[in-house]
């Protein structure tokens, strides 16, 4: 740095990262000085300058002095140490000593007391509120939220059968012939400690997750416009249950909100999703395992008529940006989650899934939210309409109300809540499987006007149906009575 360089600097004035000393004589006050800006980006110190910018300089054995006592500082009072350098620069006024503090690798730094100082503004200020502590030791990866012991949590609260079939799933043996207990078994896969399930364990394997975690669920809401004030909705639901059991209803939340397209079929076959599938289930399965758990907040889902938000608690973890999670790099947030979820959702913790969704869908934006701690998936339907628009013929379209058949009509007048195939034939008095099943399932489906409970499994014996919005409207209005 030149003298021309250094005047410049200290016109701009003090900020987090410019710190001006006229003197110092003491370790434990430059040591909490040096830790700040180490745990807030990194800075300078200008020893030799007054508060107000004026150089009062230093003389030679200012110097030597002051680098004893910032190397004193430094190594013996700040944990861990740090390495600042050093830089003299001469003047008119005398030397002046510039102390560089590079963003540090090992937050949080503490002085001898323990205590963790950050920059506010010019000034400084120690940590004491418990979140922005247990953020810090996040950063610096000496906590896994992950991996605590949740409170009141005890093995009775596991899923046996659930984890014993996961166990089998994965290392081929039973969890009798494994020969260890249940508590023993998720202490040696880190879903425990000293007996303790963890929040991966609960999350994973639960009985009632959300009695011990309630905020690691999924608010799910299906908006008919396009603004999330809007104070009507089509359909809403609170998804909870195990980390498996939230993908399978967030994914088919998604499926029964958007549009099915034609697309060259059959009358009689199940139309195909507008969006891609992969690149949803890519981008849940990214917000329920990479969420940040230290944040007090749900993952939201809302579906609006031009696209889908994917919203995640927690922006981008370290200094990784939506640009560079594009290309594939990843930073797994929750360690021990990902490499068990990774045997149980469609799941491969290499960094490949965004590109993928990006692949099967480029409409896709990605969004970094620090100031609100936050990020977001955008999924545009923009295209999709297009297509709806030019494959789907004027009876399907959700703007028209679609021609009824008196055996929909039937349908839609039966059925009450939720319905299997069984009781619908039995409130129409039908026999014929395949005769309900064209005439009526199948028809009542492709219009639109009835939505499976399970619509990516439509041959599971725990299918059920209902109506949609449009097949409530169309019913509660009296049109289902179909073509004179």
């Amino acid at each position: 740095m030149t003298e021309t360089d250094l005047q410049q600097a200290l016109a701009r004035c003090e900020d987090s990262h410019h710190q001006f000393k006229r003197d110092a004589t003491n370790a434990d006050g430059m040591a909490a000085e040096l830790a700040a800006l180490a745990n807030s980006g990194g800075g300078t110190v200008f020893l030799g300058v007054a508060d107000d910018g004026s150089i009062a300089g230093l003389n030679a054995a200012d110097v030597r002095r002051l680098n004893q006592l910032i190397s004193n500082a430094a190594s013996q009072h700040v944990r861990p140490p740090l390495h600042p350098q050093t830089h003299n620069v001469q003047t008119a006024q005398g030397l002046v000593l510039v102390v560089s503090v590079p963003d540090g690798l090992n937050k949080p730094y503490m002085d001898l007391q323990g205590r963790v100082w950050v920059k506010s503004g010019a000034d400084k200020r120690h940590v004491t509120a418990r979140e922005e502590m247990q953020r810090m030791f996040q950063r610096g990866g000496l906590l896994q939220a992950d991996q605590v012991p949740v409170r009141n949590a005890t093995v009775a609260d596991i899923d046996e059968r659930a984890f014993g079939r996961y166990f089998e799933r994965r290392y081929g043996q039973s969890l009798s012939a494994a020969g260890l207990s249940v508590a023993q078994l998720m202490e040696n896969l880190q879903l425990a400690h000293g007996g303790v399930p963890n929040l991966a364990g609960v999350l994973l394997f639960g009985k009632h997750p959300q009695r011990l975690l309630p905020v690691c669920q999924m608010g799910a809401v299906w908006f008919p416009g396009t603004h999330l004030g809007d104070t009507r909705y089509l359909d809403s639901e609170n998804i909870d249950g195990p980390l498996d059991e939230q993908f399978e209803r967030g994914m088919a939340f998604i499926k029964r909100s958007l549009h099915k397209v034609q697309a060259g079929r059959g009358f009689n076959t199940l139309g195909q999703l507008e969006l891609p599938e992969e690149a949803l289930v890519e981008l849940l399965v990214n917000a329920l395992v990479h969420r940040d758990f230290l944040v007090s907040a749900t993952i939201r889902l809302f579906v609006f008529s031009d696209r889908v938000e994917i919203i995640s608690p927690g922006h981008l973890p370290d200094s990784l940006t939506p640009e560079q999670i594009r290309t594939g790099v990843s930073n797994r947030r929750n360690q021990v989650l990902a490499e068990h979820a990774a045997h149980i959702l469609p799941y491969r913790g290499m960094g490949t899934g965004v590109p993928r969704a990006l692949n099967a869908w480029p409409q896709i934006d990605l969004v970094d939210e620090p100031e609100i701690n936050q990020f977001r998936a955008v999924v545009w339907r923009t295209v999709a309409a297009s297509v709806v628009s030019t494959e789907v013929t004027p009876e399907v379209a959700p703007e028209v109300t679609p021609e009824v058949t008196p055996e929909v009509g039937r349908l839609l007048q039966v059925l009450v809540g939720e319905m299997s195939r069984a009781e619908l034939m039995a409130s129409l008095g039908l026999k014929d499987e395949k005769h309900f099943r064209e005439s009526y399932q199948q028809a009542a489906v492709t219009t639109g006007l009835v939505e499976m409970t399970i619509p990516d499994k439509p041959q599971s014996r725990n299918q059920k149906y209902r109506l949609t919005a449009a097949g409530r409207a169309l019913a509660r209005d009296g049109d289902a009575n179909g073509p004179a």
